[in-house]
């Protein structure tokens, strides 16, 4: 039986610095079903970064300059300012993008001079940011000034070549919220852009390249739909033999009731949730060998009817059986470096090449109420073991070079977390990693401390609504002060806080919306958060509030599915009525504005109805109420199972004899142990008696970070009482103890 080829693709666009991994994760996987004996021989390609760098090249910018002029179309003051400047822009174009390769570093220098870049509208911010360039290095600032230098020309095509055109966005406007087909439809049925027209030079070239018999098409966000569908329509009228499949984050949320029957024009089969055991079945029905009814959680076309076939026997694929995403035929060094914000934490997301893996499949917590609570890749929890993560961490590596890692989890477990740290240690890696999190109390300053001697540098987390009231009724499972606590823990152990902000939660009045903003000033102020982000909230169809709006005092509006306006395209957001809550957009722009001056370390004396132009109480939060929170750290009380873990270096011992009072009169001589500790960065003594020096001499190799079996509290406890030094509770709470922790010993 022949192979059957599949091409793995991602659309445009998602992200200018790294790959998305799901094409990478399919193709782990089919690599490892070939390796069994299955006939399937996998590609993958990123047609996103393959467009960008076509575009943005000496040869793009020099033919859209040429269609500009020909055309004659009327353009704005900053658009005509860019086509006078063209020469300059195909000049600098291709030594700008290898810089931002990370190829071309000492280009930095004539762009820092500010004579070497064309500059237009995306420059004028430079006046509030100069303060900034203080701060930065001179590569950084120059991937910044080359990053406002890309967005000027990104203006510029959004304006006058295709108006669907964004850096991590294709036509998200028409994907977003797209109950109807017919905007969507008219955009596939529009003359060629010189977007689709680079996009589609590239498909098919890997179709050249390939042969495949079935491509897959994943959608992750609302801009990668139109580019997906531009490539299926072109590969269903070019190659109608190829079988085309869409999946993806997009599919997953918005395409789990779909009708359109029109989308199937572009598509042959939409797969939702998981994509491995749904391809499975494609394959093995394409092949021949199973009817459609026997695949697994996919949308087919039949008789001009949309079906949904689920009828497949297998089960999932556990995400320890899922293999080591494989990033190999990726253009791994052709990525670009932006900087859109100089903030250090909210420019992980566009800086940087990360290799992408997930700890857990879904989310161990799986209550908050905003949240797709009821979808697979939530509700469905399934954590891999520490030993397996590191292995394909080793893999990834060996493949990519490359030692950066996000952890792609919608919540990353503390446990795991702990765990995956120390064999990260144990193993000698050097990697650098960051996550998103729940504020868990389980992340105690001693936790987050091991988390950075693994590497790691950052983590987000939802704060969300920053009111108590609205975090207890969305099922959060924290509070602000826990937050505080948390986000205190992680700061002070050198690793930054990113939080995501919610503002038009159901109910949440204009009170609570400046008290929230209050909380925000005050944890920005305090340092413990370093970066945030607002979202509006939305009601999806999977949530608690939306299958459930009058439990939290919405209605539900829509969608119009009525004969008349067509059958259900999308449904995921939904529109909803908040009679009790404020009027949630006239907060937007004035959130905005003051979280972007906190996040840079400004205006936080400014009172909070300054960022507003309506009037807004005011807040009801004491001055102190953060900084109180963080100072009320609640006892430190460690579990018989804890582990513990020395940081700090393995001492040597010197005995010397001091006197001691007697305990009534007089003095004794006594011997006494002197430890020598050395670490990274420090050099210190440790006196204690004699028989205890002697005794952590012996066991603090045992609990070394490096150890190959952790040491819990409760084998440490037996230790010392077999070495018969008497009570290990008084030990606790004794200044060697103290001297210990205050020097590298961890309970976590």
């Amino acid at each position: 039986m022949p192979a059957q080829t599949v091409l793995l693709l991602t659309p445009p666009f998602t992200q200018l610095n790294t790959p998305y991994p799901a094409t990478a994760y399919l193709k782990g996987f089919l690599n490892a079903q070939a390796k069994a004996g299955m006939p399937v021989v996998a590609h993958q390609a990123d047609l996103g970064i393959e467009v960008i760098l076509k575009l943005f090249s000496a040869q793009g910018l020099a033919a859209m300059f040429a269609e500009l002029d020909a055309a004659e179309v009327a353009l704005s003051d900053n658009s005509y300012r860019i086509c006078r400047l063209q020469r300059a822009y195909i000049s600098t174009i291709g030594p700008v993008i290898r810089f931002l390769q990370n190829k071309n570093p000492t280009l930095a220098h004539s762009i820092c001079d500010r004579t070497y870049l064309p500059e237009a509208s995306r420059f004028a911010q430079l006046d509030e940011l100069d303060w900034a360039f203080g701060s930065m290095g001179l590569h950084d600032k120059a991937r910044h000034l080359a990053t406002l230098y890309l967005e000027d020309l990104g203006d510029l095509i959004q304006e006058a070549v295709d108006p669907h055109f964004g850096f991590s966005r294709y036509a998200e406007r028409l994907g977003r919220s797209a109950t109807h087909f017919d905007p969507l439809q008219e955009a596939l049925q529009a003359p060629p852009t010189r977007i689709t027209t680079l996009l589609l030079e590239q498909l098919e070239a890997h179709v050249q390249r390939t042969r495949p018999d079935v491509v897959c098409l994943t959608v992750p966000f609302p801009g990668n739909l139109f580019g997906a569908l531009t490539c299926g329509q072109y590969l269903k009228t070019h190659y109608p033999h190829i079988r085309v499949v869409l999946g993806g984050g997009y599919a997953n949320t918005e395409l789990r009731s779909v009708q359109e029957p029109r989308l199937f024009d572009c598509v042959d089969f939409v797969s939702l949730d998981d994509g491995e055991a749904p391809l499975l079945t494609l394959l093995d029905h394409i092949a021949g060998n199973r009817p459609l009814t026997q695949v697994k959680r996919v949308f087919a076309r039949v008789d001009g009817v949309v079906k949904y076939h689920n009828g497949a026997p297998e089960k999932d694929v556990p995400q320890r059986e899922t293999g080591t995403p494989d990033y190999r035929d990726l253009p791994l060094t052709d990525y670009l470096s932006v900087i859109e914000v100089v903030n250090p934490m909210h420019r992980l997301w566009s800086d940087g090449r990360w290799n992408k893996l997930t700890l857990a499949h879904g989310c161990y917590w799986g209550k908050c109420s905003f949240c797709d609570i009821t979808l697979d890749y939530i509700k469905r929890y399934e954590p891999v073991t520490a030993s397996l993560l590191c292995d394909r961490i080793e893999e990834i590596i060996e493949q990519t070079g490359q030692t950066g890692f996000h952890f792609v989890d919608e919540a990353a477990p503390p446990a795991l977390m702990r765990d995956l740290a120390l064999e990260i240690v144990r193993r000698k890696l050097t990697v650098t990693w960051w996550t998103n999190i729940r504020f868990e109390v389980s992340f105690t300053p001693d936790l987050c401390r091991l988390l950075k001697a693994s590497g790691c540098i950052a983590v987000s987390g939802g704060l969300e609504v920053a009111s108590d009231r609205l975090l207890d009724r969305m099922k959060k499972g924290v509070t602000v002060a826990q937050v505080a606590r948390v986000a205190d823990a992680f700061t002070q152990a050198g690793i930054m806080v990113h939080a995501y902000l919610m503002y038009g939660f159901p109910t949440q009045t204009m009170q609570e919306t400046v008290d929230s903003l209050e909380m925000v000033r005050q944890l920005f102020q305090q340092g413990v958060v370093q970066s945030g982000f607002w979202h509006r909230f939305a009601m999806t169809s999977h949530s608690p509030v939306g299958q459930h709006p009058a439990a939290f005092d919405v209605q539900r509006i829509g969608p119009d599915v009525s004969a008349e306006n067509g059958a259900l395209f999308a449904d995921n957001d939904l529109d909803h009525a908040d009679p009790l809550g404020a009027d949630h957009d006239l907060f937007a722009e004035g959130l905005r504005k003051s979280l972007f001056n906190y996040m840079h370390g400004v205006c936080f004396d400014f009172p909070l109805q300054e960022w507003f132009d309506f009037p807004i109480p005011p807040t009801t939060i004491p001055p102190r109420y953060i900084e109180k929170a963080i100072r009320q750290r609640p006892a430190d009380s460690q579990r018989a199972n804890a582990l513990v873990v020395w940081t700090g270096g393995q001492p040597t011992l010197e005995v010397f004899e001091a006197a001691v009072p007697r305990s009534r009169r007089g003095q004794r001589v006594v011997e006494m142990a002197e430890l020598e500790f050395y670490s990274k960065q420090n050099h210190w003594l440790l006196e204690t008696e004699l028989p205890v020096g002697e005794w952590l001499v012996a066991v603090l190799p045992d609990m070394d970070i490096d150890a190959l079996t952790p040491m819990s509290m409760q084998r440490l406890q037996a230790r010392y009482e077999e070495a018969d030094l008497g009570d290990f509770e008084l030990f606790k709470a004794s200044a060697v103890w103290k001297q210990l922790r205050e020097n590298g010993l961890l309970v976590v």
